[in-house]
């Protein structure tokens, strides 16, 4: 059976950072993008950056210059340096990875609350 796990939520006060982890398990075929979303509370669930197997890197503008999305493709892994996280960054966190057969897998999600 198919594992997404995602690590490293927690809560931050503004102006700090967090790393997220996430690690794929048990998919048959190769995996090829890889991505965080997010989904704060009454909102849809949003992309915030995602990343290739050859190492290219896509970023929401909300995480363009703060966060930082990388792999480690021997370990089927994905990361995300949140740096200067701010308030309305609070939201679950969703793994995603995406199979060479186009099959989607998400994880379960890690709470990241942003307060003061």
């Amino acid at each position: 059976q198919v594992q997404v796990v995602e690590s490293g939520g927690g809560l931050v006060q503004p102006g700090g950072s967090l790393r997220l982890s996430c690690a794929a398990s048990r998919i048959i075929f190769r995996i090829k993008t890889m991505g965080w979303h997010r989904q704060a509370p009454g909102k849809e669930r949003e992309l915030v950056a995602t990343i290739t197997r050859d190492g290219n890197t896509n970023y929401a503008d909300s995480a363009k210059g703060r966060f930082t999305i990388s792999r480690d493709n021997t370990k089927d892994t994905v990361y995300l340096q949140m740096n200067n996280l701010k308030p309305e960054d609070t939201a679950v966190y969703y793994c995603n990875a995406g199979s060479s057969i186009g099959s989607q897998f998400w994880g379960q999600g890690t709470q990241v609350t942003v307060s003061s």
